[in-house]
C-alpha cells in the first residue's frame, strides 16, 4: 500500500500547481471581486484536475479582510491597485485532501511585499523548530508561531497555527478536541500517533497582520513529510 504521506504530498503538489496557473493566467486583478476570483479559481481547477470538492470554504480575501481568521465571513470586496490578497483553497484530489495557502501582492509596495516574504520566512522557521524537537506540543508550536510574527514585527492573526489533515472542519473548532489543532490549548505531543497507531500529519499555516495598516498575509502547507 502506498504511504499516505505520498498521497498527500502529491495533492500538494497539484495544488502548488494550482496557484502557479493562477499566476500564469494573470487571473488576480483590480476591479475585479473576491467572489469573481473565487469562481474563477473553482474553474480553472476543474479545468486542469476535473476536481470540485473541497472539504473546507475556498476562500479569497483582499485588502483588509487580509486580516480576519478563517472562521470569519467578511463581506465580499473588490480588488483594488496595489492590493495585497490572500487564497486559501482546500481541493480533493482522488479523496486525498491538500490545504494550500498564498499571498499576493499587485504592483510593487514595500511594505506589502515585506509582509509576502515575512510569512514565507515564517512558515519555514516554524517547520525548522518542528524538526529540531522530538516532543512539542501544538500550543509549543503556536506560542513559537506568535513569536515569529513579532520577531518579524507582526502580529499574528489566527487562533489556530495549521490543523491534522485529514477529516474535519475547521468550522467545528469551538466544539471540537483542541488536540486537532497548532492551538494554545494542545497540549498534546504533536508526534503522538492516532488511536489506530498510525502517523498524524499536520498542515501549517501563518498568518501575519498589521492590523493599523488593515493588511494580512497568510502561507499555508503540509509540515510532515
Amino acid at each position: 500500500m502506498k504511504d499516505p504521506i505520498l498521497n498527500l504530498i502529491e495533492a500538494e503538489n497539484k495544488a502548488s500547481e494550482l496557484f502557479a496557473e493562477i499566476e500564469i493566467r494573470n487571473l488576480i486583478l483590480p476591479g475585479k471581486f473576491e467572489n469573481e476570483l473565487n469562481k474563477e479559481i473553482f474553474d480553472l481547477a476543474y479545468e486542469m484536475y476535473g476536481i470540485k470538492k473541497y472539504w473546507h470554504k475556498r476562500i479569497v480575501r483582499a485588502g483588509e479582510n487580509t486580516l480576519k481568521p478563517y472562521k470569519e465571513n467578511p463581506e465580499n470586496l473588490i480588488i483594488n491597485e496595489d492590493d495585497i490578497v490572500f487564497i486559501d483553497f482546500g481541493p480533493i484530489f482522488d479523496e486525498w485532501e491538500a490545504d494550500f495557502g498564498r499571498t499576493f501582492v499587485l504592483g510593487d509596495d514595500i511594505y506589502k511585499l515585506k509582509l509576502k516574504s515575512d510569512i514565507s520566512l515564517g512558515w519555514k522557521d516554524c517547520e525548522k523548530y518542528f524538526n529540531s524537537k522530538d516532543i512539542i506540543t501544538g500550543a509549543d508550536l503556536y506560542t513559537y508561531a506568535v513569536d515569529c510574527a513579532k520577531k518579524y514585527g507582526w502580529q499574528f492573526g489566527g487562533e489556530i497555527a495549521g490543523h491534522l489533515i485529514g477529516h474535519f472542519p475547521h468550522e467545528k473548532l469551538g466544539r471540537e478536541d483542541k488536540t486537532n489543532y497548532i492551538h494554545p490549548d494542545n497540549h498534546v505531543n504533536m508526534r503522538n500517533p492516532d488511536k489506530q497507531g498510525n502517523k498524524r500529519d499536520w498542515i501549517l499555516e501563518i498568518h501575519f497582520v498589521d492590523k493599523s495598516k488593515k493588511i494580512g498575509g497568510f502561507y499555508e502547507q503540509l509540515l510532515t513529510k
